[in-house]
């Protein structure tokens, strides 16, 4: 099999009339089935293939959903965009714990060897390690709530904590290649590549040997 080069997710319905108020919550509902769940469900489904023959996945959008239909009625519609905080089950070893290994039971036999269990782990690592950094001063969003509450010209968009306005900054006019290296720096930082890929590339399992090996290949072309 040559793989799957591209997929197009491009169904979608808008069953509402316009305005939240009018819609119903069934319309809401079938909206996510077919809009979201649906262009999930049919990207996860053909990740093989697509992975398969180092494809493309295309996904069509709408900026239908940016506007606010209650301004007419006065309205205002803010988003606070927070940085990570402590908050629920995010600092919570044991949930995490949990959440791999449901993972891991769930995950059919051929794609965990795709990855790899030590792929996975170290996923799952980084992210109670990031959850143990986040802030638990809660305060920059309690005040940023309250200001957009009270403010009598509310902001469409608040950031709420540190590094976040510049990571938002950064995403948006940032080149996108440019900006994907620098949030994937910031917070994945991930050594280990998955198990396929490992073996595509004779590697022993880290990205920083990737980059060596394409850091010695760049110098052996300008010697040559």
């Amino acid at each position: 099999s040559l793989g799957l080069w591209g997929l197009v997710n491009n169904a979608g319905v808008c069953v509402n009339f316009g305005d939240a108020e009018l819609s119903l919550m069934s319309d809401y509902r079938g909206c996510m089935e077919v809009n979201f769940f649906g262009t999930l469900n049919v990207t996860k489904t053909f990740l093989p293939l697509l992975r398969q023959a180092k494809g493309r996945v295309i996904t069509i959008s709408s900026p239908a959903g940016l506007s606010n239909p209650l301004e007419p009625w006065g309205v205002k519609v803010s988003t606070i965009l927070p940085s990570s905080y402590k908050t629920g089950q995010s600092s919570n070893q044991e949930y995490w714990e949990r959440q791999y290994k449901t993972l891991i039971h769930n995950l059919s036999a051929g794609l965990l060897e795709e990855y790899g269990e030590d792929y996975t782990r170290e996923t799952k690592d980084l992210f109670q390690r990031f959850a143990q950094s986040a802030n638990e001063d809660l305060s920059p969003v309690v005040n940023t709530v309250s200001e957009a509450l009270l403010s009598p010209r509310p902001l469409v968009r608040y950031y709420a904590g540190p590094g976040v306005g510049l990571m938002y900054f950064i995403y948006s006019y940032f080149p996108l290649r440019l900006s994907d290296k620098f949030l994937q720096r910031l917070f994945v930082q991930k050594k280990i590549i998955p198990r396929a890929l490992r073996k595509e590339n004779g590697l022993n399992g880290s990205l920083n040997n990737n980059n060596n090996n394409n850091n010695n290949n760049n110098a052996e072309k300008i010697k040559k």
